[in-house]
């Protein structure tokens, strides 16, 4: 099968032809049809996560057919299409999986990162984490409801009740979120790279209603902010724009040191926390959410052999929604 592999971090992925991989007896082998680009594939490539299974294929928003089954799978069948999600496998054991919160389990296992992902013709997941995909969404549109989706999903609800809520960076999670926001009777303010007036207007698209630099102040307070960009710098802005009692919410895997602030800013009970990976229980309530909307995602299409250059459009934020890569 062919393979985009990271063999060491800081260097381009290599094209390779590998053996296709064969299910162990949990697992389900999967015919890839497409899988999306995140950021974390970047950080992960550029070796900002520490540690990651090498040589190894990137890759965690994996759309594709069930195409052989290990002896024990009993949740799917050939022919079914499936979806792959970043967390791969968790021990269900530790004090984390016992109480509901198997995203911090100590032990888990991570797609494209610790487990061969999708930038590949064939992969194999756990069964267990694996998700059924709602009908009526093409290979390249379902895909990045995976990650971007996903992960935007579970920040979203970490906003509460939030009416006014702030997205700081206009990618994929966020053009993706603004219509479940939106969906949900919320009022969006969008923050782009300063200047970005054709990030603003696909922003104003999907529903903001207003978006401007994430240098600027929005017209109102904020009872949320969710900053989906990795950089540390917006917190402090982001906190400015809070109204008492709102909260930021930090989306990314991975991001830059965060500067220091003058506690007034933080205080009358304002609050700063992060999202870490998701639950099998986020992913249930999301992809029985997004066809109800329904969520549609704006795709820039990639073949195989140019993921290396779909990373680069990411990494300098030339996509308008989702990148992904069609198998």
């Amino acid at each position: 099968m062919r393979a985009m592999v990271l063999v060491r971090p800081g260097q381009p992925l290599q094209e390779q032809d590998l053996p296709v991989p064969i299910p162990a007896s949990d697992e389900v082998r999967i015919r890839v049809h497409a899988c999306g680009v995140c950021r974390t594939d970047l950080h992960i490539v550029e070796g900002e996560l520490n540690d990651p299974r090498l040589p190894l294929i990137p890759g965690h928003q994996i759309v594709g057919t069930v195409e052989a089954l290990g002896a024990k799978v009993t949740r799917f069948k050939p022919g079914d299409r499936v979806g792959v999600p970043w967390l791969g496998w968790t021990d269900g054991s530790c004090r984390y999986c016992r109480s509901g919160r198997e995203n911090l389990c100590d032990n888990a296992r991570f797609t494209g990162y610790q487990i061969d992902g999708g930038y590949a013709e064939y992969t194999v997941a756990h069964q267990d984490y694996v998700c059924p995909l709602p009908e009526g969404y093409p290979d390249l549109q379902v895909a990045p409801l995976l990650c971007a989706g996903l992960i935007g999903y579970r920040s979203l609800k970490m906003t509460g009740e939030a009416e006014t809520i702030g997205f700081y960076g206009f990618g994929s999670s966020a053009h993706i979120q603004i219509q479940v926001a939106s969906y949900q009777g919320r009022r969006v303010y969008a923050f782009t790279r300063p200047g970005d007036a054709a990030g603003q207007a696909f922003a104003r698209s999907l529903g903001a209603v207003w978006a401007g630099g994430s240098d600027q102040l929005p017209p109102e307070k904020l009872d949320a902010a969710i900053i989906f960009a990795p950089v540390g710098a917006l917190v402090p802005q982001a906190l400015q724009a809070l109204a008492r009692g709102g909260a930021v919410i930090c989306a990314g895997i991975h991001m830059s040191d965060i500067p220091g602030f003058p506690y007034a800013w933080l205080w009358e009970e304002r609050t700063l926390r992060s999202v870490a990976n998701l639950t099998r229980q986020d992913a249930t309530e999301f992809l029985a959410l997004a066809p109800q909307i329904p969520v549609r995602s704006e795709v820039t299409e990639f073949a195989l052999s140019q993921t290396n250059e779909a990373l680069e459009a990411v990494r300098r934020g030339r996509i308008k929604g989702s990148a992904v890569v069609l198998i």
